[in-house]
């Protein structure tokens, strides 16, 4: 078998990572909107474009922290400490947080999601070649109405993920990866796989 040396697509891939710290640098907006563009082309079926986009940056970002305050008051801020995660809320640079129309036909939501998911994971990939650092966060309170209703998510929209965008401080080591032969089950043949 030829042995191709690995592309720099292989490469940015293997090596993204989910960034926890950022540094205090701001993101410059317009490359956030030209990594959006290019995010875009994630395959979603029938082309509906389903995801919208809220980037929350300088004192933007009061908004969320504002709106995670009112939860906490609320009781519905499930963290063992909001100042804590308010105060991290307050340190990243950017917010970006990514919503999709909901459908009430179960296969237009579950294809629109998987897309607008398509769509985040080309924004990292895209992000990381310009040494831009994220982590995808889905925290419960993306599902309260009360939260979505205070950062301006409509009623028939689902925050798929809040993207913290920044320069990376640190950047992890790789987690070992199983092999996908561990986990693939070849069928060649009909046959009953039970």
């Amino acid at each position: 078998m030829l042995k191709v040396e690995e592309s720099q697509l292989v490469e940015t891939v293997k090596g993204r990572r989910s960034i926890k710290k950022f540094q205090s640098t701001s993101v410059d907006k317009q490359l956030v909107v030209d990594l959006l563009n290019d995010a875009v082309w994630a395959p979603n079926h029938g082309v509906r474009e389903p995801w919208r986009f809220m980037l929350f940056t300088g004192e933007g970002k009061e908004t969320i922290v504002d709106a995670l305050q009112n939860e906490c008051e609320r009781g519905k801020l499930s963290t063992k400490n909001p100042d804590k995660l308010i105060e991290r809320y307050r340190h990243i640079p950017a917010h970006l947080v990514v919503v999709m129309e909901e459908s009430e036909k179960k296969k237009i939501w579950e294809e629109d999601f998987a897309a607008t998911s398509a769509l985040i994971q080309n924004l990292q990939l895209l992000g990381w070649e310009q040494g831009l650092g994220m982590i995808w966060k889905t925290n419960q309170y993306i599902n309260s109405g009360s939260f979505c209703e205070d950062i301006g998510v409509q009623e028939d929209e689902k925050i798929v993920g809040i993207i913290h965008m920044g320069y990376p401080e640190e950047i992890p080591e790789a987690k070992e990866r199983k092999k996908a032969e561990d986990k693939l089950t070849f069928v060649n043949k009909k046959e009953s796989l039970t």
